[in-house]
């Protein structure tokens, strides 16, 4: 029996149809899925007859399925400015497998990140990613192209009737919450008016200081995802160890004080470190430190940001605040 359990917990899941089988071959995962109350968010790396067995499966158990949105590597995997027409003919496809299938889906989610080959310079050699940043920000056009694209998408899923989540980097909130889009355009990332947003605070990432992050970020989120226990695509130079248990237990406890919806990533690392059985009787209200001090500078660096992200966005107020201090120079000293 679970102790002040989140309303809401999901599961992401990021397989291939084959480790997707196999994954599901184990008889105890849908009873204890059931037990937990769970989600699953499906990525749909592919439109197999083996996946749509799967999410049969979970939908005759009661087990609601949301469909993760993917493209294929080569056309950046993940939703971006880079592949806005990609992702329109993508969700298509995606609407024709589900009608061939007679598949049920809980919602929809868009992965709201930078293309996975940007995303892999980045890691391998970050001097050559800076002339792509470089660029984008002299590509307003292009970027706001890419935002109506998007929007226009997003809004037909809505009208198709879906519940649309979106996957998002925490800078995204930052952006949204100073009217900016300066962090958006550098990576190449849109906002899309989803119904619920679900900021990735994989404090695996962020070590040491992934705790404080989560902390700071998580507070006033539609949900919070926590990880990774494993599992996801593999880059060159990404190496984050997963969460061993004490780190994972701490980051739900910390997650739940703030919200009541969580998502973790992901299914299969949980599975593989045993960690699916432990959370049947998790105590969710068991005390965790949380860490106050470098929650507080996290705190007071995203207040400074805001300014000068607004400003970013409004040229007129910059030109006035620079001219404003050139002159001030120039008569006072």
């Amino acid at each position: 029996m679970q102790v002040g359990a989140p309303n809401k917990l999901t599961f992401f899941c990021e397989l291939y149809s084959d480790e997707l089988v196999l994954l599901f071959s184990n008889p105890d995962l849908i009873n204890q899925l059931k037990t937990l109350n769970a989600t699953i968010s499906l990525g749909i790396v592919d439109f197999s007859d083996e996946r749509a067995r799967i999410v049969r499966l979970l939908n005759n158990n009661n087990i609601p399925v949301i469909a993760w949105q993917l493209l294929s590597k080569e056309q950046g995997y993940w939703y971006n400015m880079t592949n806005a027409s990609q992702a329109i003919s993508g969700y298509e496809e995606f609407l024709e497998w589900t009608e061939h299938h007679n598949l049920f889906w809980e919602g929809l989610g868009v992965d709201i990140e930078p293309d996975i080959s940007e995303f892999q310079c980045l890691l391998s050699d970050k001097l050559r990613f800076i002339p792509i940043l470089f660029k984008r920000m002299f590509k307003k056009k292009y970027f706001d192209d890419a935002c109506k694209i998007y929007h226009t998408l997003v809004s037909k899923m809505k009208n198709d009737g879906y519940s649309v989540d979106s996957y998002e980097f925490l800078f995204m909130e930052d952006d949204r919450k100073a009217g900016s889009c300066l962090f958006g355009r550098l990576l190449g990332v849109t906002d899309v008016p989803a119904n619920r947003r679900v900021l990735m605070l994989y404090s695996s990432f962020f070590r040491p200081y992934g705790a404080a992050v989560l902390c700071n970020y998580a507070c006033g989120a539609d949900s919070v995802a926590v990880g990774s226990t494993g599992g996801g695509v593999e880059l060159d130079g990404m190496d984050h160890p997963p969460l061993n248990w004490d780190e994972f237990s701490r980051d739900l406890r910390l997650a739940r004080s703030a919200c009541d919806d969580i998502h973790i990533f992901s299914l299969e690392g949980c599975v593989e470190q045993d960690f699916i059985s432990a959370l049947i009787d998790f105590n969710w209200e068991s005390p965790v430190k949380k860490p106050q001090l470098l929650s507080s500078f996290f705190s007071i660096a995203r207040f400074v940001s805001f300014p000068i992200l607004w400003l970013t966005t409004h040229p007129f107020f910059t030109g006035l605040a620079l001219g404003g201090g050139l002159t001030y120079f120039i008569f006072l000293h």
